[in-house]
């Protein structure tokens, strides 16, 4: 487990000294090795190279707590943006995974903020993809997406466009996709009866959000492929 930054001025702070050298990180791109007294101190981006005047020469003591505040929040920033890049995430969702993960509240918030500014983390079309996504290979029902949505902390008028939107655009229609899913889920209850198949499926479409009006519809246009009592009889 990754252990905390030391920004907690309860504790000893980075010891101070000149800086002797600034060289690329050889880790991490984008990033900055700064030397104190030629021994590698902290790592920090060029804006915060710039924000804190750091240069060869210049001492960091007494700046020991704001330096390694800048460098506390910088490796929250880039933890969130692996975690961006592995996965789509609404900003909320991203913001709890990042303290979840042992990230202090604070940069959590200060990094999904960036990261809104810069345009990588945008709630309407994460919203956008994950209908489009769901609706599609789960076949999840509106009602369902709004709570799916819901739980990843998007707006609920957010998630209600989105949705419109992506329906409107793919022309999905509940009940035909609900129709759909209980015409395939009934060619795998072959071992029930009749009227265990319609419970099992009944439970099956609602929990993937269709209303009940639209579950018993689906289940009536897939009655070809509900296994037939008699059928089931004579095959035991």
């Amino acid at each position: 487990m990754r252990t905390r930054p030391n920004v907690d001025p309860d504790l000893p702070p980075t010891p101070g000294g000149t800086v002797t050298g600034i060289i690329a990180s050889a880790r991490s791109a984008g990033r900055f090795t700064v030397l104190v007294d030629d021994k590698p101190a902290h790592t920090l981006g060029l804006a915060a190279l710039e924000r804190l005047a750091l240069r060869v020469g210049v001492t960091t003591i007494g700046r020991e707590q704001v330096i390694a505040r800048e460098e506390a929040a910088l490796r929250t920033y880039d933890r969130a943006v692996m975690m961006l890049a592995a996965r789509g995430r609404a900003a909320k969702d991203l913001e709890r995974q990042l303290v979840r993960k042992g990230e202090p509240v604070e940069f959590a918030r200060l990094a999904v903020d960036r990261l809104a500014a810069e345009g990588f983390l945008d709630d309407e079309s994460f919203a956008r993809n994950f209908v489009r996504s769901r609706s599609g290979a789960a076949g999840l029902a509106r009602r369902r997406l709004q709570q799916e949505l819901g739980r990843k902390g998007v707006q609920r008028t957010i998630a209600d466009e989105a949705i419109a939107e992506v329906f409107a655009e793919e022309e999905i229609d509940e009940v035909a996709a609900a129709t759909a899913l209980a015409a395939k889920r009934a060619r795998a209850l072959a071992g029930a009866d009749r009227q265990t198949a319609r419970r099992r499926l009944y439970s099956f479409l609602a929990r993937r959000g269709y209303a009940p009006s639209v579950i018993s519809a689906a289940i009536e246009r897939a009655a070809g492929e509900i296994p037939d009592d008699e059928r089931v009889a004579e095959s035991e």
